[in-house]
């Protein structure tokens, strides 16, 4: 594509000339990271929260990038083309979706976003829609599925680049609907600038991702949460009607809404739920309603009252796409869902969850539902990341001292952070009323330690790691499946080891 064309959209301040040959001049790839800069390549610098771009210019022009779009002057030599922009966020994605012929144009991309929710609800979508016959993909936490691909994605949603190069290569295997995680972030830094939604779903809202390189303020991620409904104007809105948050999410929405509600407040509801525990099987039974017509009964594989809002939600999304009722019902009833409520089995006396809550709203739901199944013991073992925001583990350390007859306090993602440190302020918040707890530096040898000393009847939950199959680790990802682990512990325990 030629270079004029690509910065079409684009709000240039300088460097732009009407004359200057090298407009005309064919572009076979955009880039953010230097390492991947290459001939023919424009370079976009955008500054991040740890490093800026700019500083890697000279880096991708020894690589043959010779045309820059940047926020200020660079020094480069001559030969460089340098363009100024206001902001190479936006850039970088008015760029890209122009660069893959705006791929939201021929695919139907619904974005879904919210604290929690966002994965299960947007997986669920993406399943009960293949179920259906209907040709659909997925990004988001869990990386990037579809037509029987799998790509890891670093983030909730992808740089904007990413996200429109995936879209097309989505579009050229025939998959017709996308279901896309929207992470606040991505909102603020303009991930998801450019691209057309057919429709929107707010799930619920409660302070997350604040301090350090995230959000600076509440009032500030709950403003990026907003903008999808109120700047994007999705063909229809989506909303929970059992959350508060919806009011402010919907009062700039100019789209025509619908509303999900576990509590009969809803265009779509659910009502009768009841958890179950069958082999080896932790769900919950509902009945799905939708106006006067539409009702029937769900065997969903997964407890609690929140993957029940989860699930309706998908539903509601899925009906609006088309999708038969009855083909909805039974899709619902044979999902699975790797690191959200995922029952490992291992041992015939214990049951073992691993599940992906990482905050004190999403660990005490989570314990909360567990508790509904009278365990003989509740223990979780859990940690906090390293290097983002510290309010989570005062949250989480609370929580579970509250909640579990057992904790066992480990790693999780402590990156350059000194694990000890990170356990100890967890600690700190169990006080002198909270249950017994054990430190295990190493997140392997904390999961051995729970799958050893479990006891008949024992629930034990691993909190935080979900469907990551890695532990970051002084900026490294060193190869690490919970999964994997529990069924080693437990091999060893049934051979007597």
């Amino acid at each position: 594509m030629k270079l004029s064309l690509l910065l079409e959209k684009v709000n240039i301040l300088s460097g732009f000339g009407d004359f200057d040959p090298r407009y005309e001049e064919e572009v076979l790839s955009l880039c953010c990271d230097s390492r991947k800069a290459a001939e023919g390549a424009v370079f976009v610098c955008i500054k991040g929260a740890v490093s800026d771009g700019h500083e890697y210019a000279p880096a991708a022009y020894s690589k043959g990038c010779r045309i820059f779009v940047a926020e200020r002057e660079l020094s480069l030599p001559d030969d460089a083309l340098v363009i100024i922009s206001d902001n190479t966020r936006i850039a970088l994605a008015e760029m890209s979706q122009k660069f893959f012929g705006d791929p939201s144009k021929d695919i139907k991309v619904i974005g879904i976003t919210g604290t929690k929710g966002k994965t299960t609800t947007a997986q669920l979508i993406y399943q009960i829609l293949n179920a259906s016959g209907i040709k659909a993909g997925y990004i988001g936490t869990n990386g990037i599925m579809y037509d029987g691909q799998f790509f890891e994605s670093v983030n909730t949603t992808p740089e904007s680049y990413d996200l429109a190069y995936y879209m097309r290569k989505m579009i050229e295997a025939d998959v017709k609907y996308l279901a896309l995680e929207v992470s606040s972030q991505a909102l603020y830094m303009e991930r998801v600038r450019g691209i057309s939604f057919e429709a929107c779903v707010f799930t619920n809202l409660s302070p997350d991702h604040i301090g350090g390189s995230e959000h600076p303020d509440f009032d500030h991620y709950k403003a990026s949460k907003e903008r999808l409904f109120s700047e994007f104007a999705p063909k229809i809105a989506i909303y929970n009607a059992d959350d508060e948050a919806s009011e402010y999410m919907m009062k700039n929405c100019s789209s025509p809404k619908f509303s999900y509600s576990i509590c009969g407040r809803g265009h779509f509801n659910a009502d009768e739920l009841k958890l179950y525990r069958e082999s080896g099987r932790l769900g919950i039974r509902f009945r799905i309603s939708a106006g006067k017509e539409l009702s029937g009964m769900v065997d969903l594989p997964m407890p609690g009252d929140f993957n029940a809002s989860n699930a309706l939600a998908a539903a509601a999304v899925c009906l609006s796409a088309g999708v038969e009722f009855e083909k909805i019902l039974s899709s619902l009833s044979n999902v699975s869902m790797k690191g959200r409520f995922e029952v490992v089995d291992a041992l015939p006396y214990a049951t073992f969850v691993i599940d992906y809550a990482h905050n004190g709203m999403s660990l005490r739901s989570v314990l909360s539902t567990l508790r509904k199944y009278e365990p003989a013991r509740l223990i979780c073992v859990f940690g906090s990341v390293g290097g983002r925001t510290k309010l989570r583990r005062a949250e989480l350390g609370k929580v579970a001292s509250e909640m579990c007859d057992f904790c066992i306090i480990t790693s999780d993602n402590p990156d350059n952070e000194e694990p000890m440190q990170i356990i100890d302020e967890i600690a700190a918040a169990f006080g002198d009323d909270g249950c017994d707890y054990v430190k295990i530096p190493s997140r392997r040898e904390a999961v051995l330690y729970a799958v050893r000393n479990a006891r008949k009847g024992d629930i034990v939950l691993f909190a935080g790691k979900g469907h990551e199959e890695y532990q970051l680790i002084c900026g490294k990802r060193e190869y690490f499946c919970e999964r994997e682990t529990i069924i080693e512990g437990a091999f060893s325990m049934l051979l007597g080891r």
